[in-house]
């Protein structure tokens, strides 16, 4: 009997949920549906919730998507460690989410804090925690909450570095594959403030990041000029404008880049890669590109080295003396005119 109650009290429960009368929600939503169109449901799904209101609002529209479709999410939350608040913030984000039945798995970063760079090391940490999880359970899609003020921050940060095309846009794609897990950032097209409002409505409740207001960090800095341009009139549609068409200059590259892949490389078992002499007579970039995607693979890190020292790596291999080197957790042994790639652990060919 007791468990009948449970299962009728559980249907009304998903009836109440998709039952949304706010139509602020219901055209935030509608826009996220779109993005997520041309994902297989037949895929295994996770999401990373940080308990900001932009991650907030992605847990609530996922529910709903996962009821209309009637497939699994799984849920993670990192605790960096990094604030004495950071265990009770996790609770309460699990707390939050189990008001529309979502179970919040709450990873732990352990061991000994970085003093400087903190943001980016504890950046990498999560995606690093999480991975694990996609990778142990199979997964291979992660719903991430970045939104459109991310994307402009991005782009900012990127023209502040002299970044490249690849950097200017890699924000801008809602689907992008990493080391056989796809990130996918469905509330692109979706404001902060249409997220706050929907993680204030569903429950009174997120995570406000004190860091944001730290201005030792260059991110809380371009997000003060970004405010203060605003206040200005600026009118950020033409920076959107820039990012699509210099996407459309990215997706071009990213064909060739293909193209170089399949056509000069040979995969063998156990992440060995053979390169072709022909793959370094590629446009530079077109190497550039093909190569750092091969030493993520290979190296299985979400982040492969810097920039720089790819460059220098690829140098060194196409010079005459090279023979043997690693770089991003890899071994990189040049045998006449094939170059062989390989874990590192593995040591010997």
């Amino acid at each position: 009997m007791r468990k009948k109650s449970l299962s009728v009290k559980k249907i009304i429960h998903k009836k109440n949920l998709l039952k949304i009368s706010d139509k602020k929600i219901i055209n935030t939503y509608q826009r996220f549906k779109k993005n997520i169109v041309f994902l297989n449901d037949k895929s295994k799904f996770s999401a990373g919730i940080s308990g900001g209101p932009d991650s907030m609002a992605l847990a609530y529209f996922l529910k709903l998507y996962s009821l209309e479709k009637k497939i699994r999410i799984n849920y993670y939350h990192v605790d960096h460690g990094l604030r004495h608040s950071s265990k009770y913030e996790a609770m309460m984000v699990k707390k939050k989410l189990k008001i529309i039945n979502i179970n919040l798995k709450i990873l732990k970063w352990k061991g000994q804090k970085p003093k400087s760079n903190i943001q980016s090391k504890a950046r990498k940490s999560r995606y690093d925690l999480i991975n694990g999880k996609l990778n142990k359970n199979f997964i291979n899609i992660i719903f991430l909450g970045h939104t459109e003020d991310d994307l402009i921050e991005n782009f900012l940060i990127r023209l502040s570095r002299g970044s490249g095309l690849k950097g200017f846009v890699s924000f801008n794609s809602k689907l992008i594959e990493n080391n056989g897990v796809y990130l996918c950032r469905p509330l692109l097209n979706c404001s902060k403030s249409e997220l706050e409002y929907t993680s204030q409505k569903i429950y009174n409740f997120y995570i406000k990041d004190p860091s944001n207001k730290n201005f030792k960090y260059k991110r809380s800095r371009i997000r003060e000029i970004i405010q203060k341009l605003k206040e200005e009139k600026f009118n950020f549609e033409k920076i959107k404008l820039t990012i699509s068409n210099l996407t459309k200059s990215n997706d071009v590259i990213e064909f060739y880049v293909k193209n170089n892949l399949d056509e000069n490389t040979i995969y063998l078992k156990k992440k060995f890669v053979i390169l072709k002499h022909n793959f370094f007579l590629q446009p530079d970039e077109i190497v550039f590109r093909s190569f750092s995607k091969i030493l993520s693979v290979v190296g299985g890190k979400y982040y492969s080295s810097r920039g720089r020292k790819i460059l220098n790596m690829i140098q060194r291999i196409v010079s005459k003396n090279f023979s043997k080197a690693t770089l991003s957790g890899c071994t990189i042994e040049k045998i006449k005119k094939l170059t062989i790639i390989y874990p590192e652990s593995l040591k010997k060919l």
